[in-house]
């Protein structure tokens, strides 16, 4: 299947590289083994070399991570999180991320180059970038500091995740 390549974004494919650039930013991908890409005209097209499993494996990776590219170059991608938790807040600030998540200290991260973290209200951070990739990953590594807990469900949360809540002790209290 190929991919379309939108107005205002340009696909180069080097030797061992493929480099996307649009409104969004430049990104860069090398080229997965197996497989071979080709330009013509508004669409992209990600041949395999030879019919074993592991080229096939590259094939839809290849085509995905160029998708994903193109994507990323004139949308952008974005992930959501939720700070749930009583006194529990994240602030932006100077390209870093001050998180106070019940800790006795705040959690400060460096945001990487290339992403946009917004602070929608105290409890509602807002990654944005042109890599899904990093995107993604930085999420992974904020929500990391403070995980959900079952129980009474605190934590770092993604906007559209569900937390399965557990019954904390039945018998408490009871007895003696």
């Amino acid at each position: 299947m190929p991919v379309q390549i939108r107005s205002g974004v340009e696909l180069r494919v080097d030797s061992d590289t493929v480099r996307v650039k649009g409104p969004k930013g430049q990104l860069e991908q090398a080229l997965v083994p197996f497989t071979r890409v080709e330009v013509s005209g508004e669409e992209a097209l990600v041949r395999r070399e030879g019919d074993h499993k592991r080229a096939k494996a590259a094939h839809g990776l290849m085509r995905s991570l160029i998708a994903n590219m193109v994507t990323g170059v004139t949308d952008g991608f974005a992930k959501t999180l939720d700070i749930v938790g009583v006194g529990y807040r994240a602030e932006v600030s100077g390209g870093k991320v001050k998180l106070s998540v019940g800790y006795s200290h705040p959690v400060a991260m460096q945001i990487p180059e290339g992403l946009e973290v917004s602070a929608e209200g105290p409890t509602r951070l807002v990654i944005r970038g042109a890599d899904k990739q990093k995107v993604g990953q930085f999420a992974a590594e904020i929500r990391r500091v403070r995980p959900p807990e079952p129980y009474k469900g605190k934590g770092i949360r993604y906007a559209n995740e569900r937390i399965r809540r557990k019954v904390g002790k039945a018998g408490a209290g009871a007895g003696a």
